[in-house]
């Protein structure tokens, strides 16, 4: 586990009409106080979006269709889990939660079923000074999106 990084399960509760899920309430302890954007993204089958951070932001991610394979390398010196690698698989039939992802954590996800629908909330509005990007093959990081999870 990489520090910081936070998971809640989603319960879902269904019936013959549909489906209804809690996705972040305002008092949840990993969410307090932490609203400032909400976005929408889709993805289609294989594709991959790999590596970002953020030196400032906050980010917390639910996947509402599809599946993916959610990467995270922790690049802050100053944390217990420094150089650490983490996969997450979620979403539709993977299991539906929401991440944490604290700054100076690198992530990025793999679509392996889509489309994938996800979306996302920051602790801060969109500020491209504050984003950072790294090759999606980066040696130091070593993890290769084509490979298939671990078999447990």
């Amino acid at each position: 586990m990489i520090d910081g990084v936070e998971i809640k399960e989603l319960k879902m509760f269904t019936d013959e009409r549909g489906l209804f899920s809690e996705i972040i309430r305002g008092s949840d302890s990993f969410f307090r106080n932490s609203f400032a954007q909400l976005s929408y993204s889709m993805s289609f089958s294989g594709v991959a979006k790999a590596w970002h951070l953020h030196k400032k932001q906050t980010d917390w991610m639910c996947v509402l269709v599809g599946d993916v394979k959610l990467g995270l390398f922790d690049l802050r010196e100053d944390s217990a889990s420094y150089r650490k690698l983490m996969e997450i698989l979620m979403g539709e039939t993977l299991g539906r939660k929401v991440v944490k992802i604290p700054p100076g954590v690198a992530h990025g996800y793999r679509i392996i079923n889509g489309p994938m629908h996800i979306i996302y909330v920051t602790d801060r509005e969109y500020d491209p000074s504050d984003e950072l990007r790294i090759p999606h093959d980066d040696p130091e990081i070593g993890y290769d999106w084509t490979l298939s999870s671990e078999i447990k």
